[in-house]
């Protein structure tokens, strides 16, 4: 494997190997910047001891570094700098979820995890022939421009929501936005070639992916807030 190939995964970028390639997927990253920053406001407020929080702010942060670097240098070991963060902050939430808002055991928690890993295995490597739908990535190539991959991480949540919503956990309103804001963001990220020709700003295609930047970074800004509740508003 060549780290320093580049990869042409975009809308924007199509095959433009420059730096500034992708402006609009580049800059909206700065939406994941200011989701860790508002959160890291709120999370200043609170008087006790917040390591796996602060470790979950830091790496929304990172996520938007990552996915920076990777929609301007496009090269394998960028694309590596930008999944990395957000496959660790997945893992990481879903124990943190699964222990403070529900008491999981620790058998479950693990159990819980390593159905999540194996699902988010499978569908990051399926691929489809999707050219009898609208929305279509072609045939061998990874189902809904990659999309599906976060299939586990919508059902993990979905499950999350409807769970705490039945024990009326204080954190629901803001796992449920999440929910929802995953949900959208996910369709912005599958139709990105499929409007590409629909969606010429100042002369050039941006596709729709920098909004599932804006969307997801949403989404990782509700899931921050419901992390940093206070103790007594976690508790059942």
């Amino acid at each position: 494997m060549q780290w320093s190939q580049q990869l042409f995964n975009y809308c924007e970028r199509g095959l433009d190997s420059s730096f500034w390639a992708e402006p609009f997927n580049a800059a909206s990253n700065a939406a994941f910047i200011l989701a860790a920053g508002t959160a890291a406001i709120t999370a200043r407020q609170q008087s006790r001891p917040m390591a796996i929080e602060w470790m979950l702010i830091t790496l929304v942060a990172l996520i938007g570094v990552g996915s920076f670097l990777f929609h301007t240098l496009a090269t394998r070991w960028a694309a590596v700098a930008d999944a990395a963060p957000i496959g660790i902050f997945m893992v990481v939430y879903i124990i943190f979820a699964m222990r403070r808002f529900l008491t999981a055991p620790w058998v479950i928690v693990f159990a819980g995890v390593a159905l999540f890993l194996f699902s988010f295995r499978a569908m990051s490597a399926a691929t489809c022939d999707m050219s009898w739908m609208p929305i279509t990535a072609g045939a061998g190539r990874a189902c809904l421009n990659g999309s599906l991959a976060y299939g586990p991480a919508l059902v993990a949540i979905i499950v999350l929501s409807t769970a705490i919503m039945i024990i009326r956990h204080p954190a629901t309103k803001w796992i449920a936005a999440a929910t929802a804001a995953l949900a959208v963001s996910l369709v912005f990220r599958a139709i990105d070639f499929e409007v590409c020709s629909a969606t010429e700003i100042f002369g050039h295609p941006r596709g729709t992916h920098p909004l599932w930047h804006v969307t997801n970074a949403f989404v990782l800004y509700f899931l921050l807030r419901a992390a940093i509740l206070p103790p007594k508003a976690t508790q059942t």
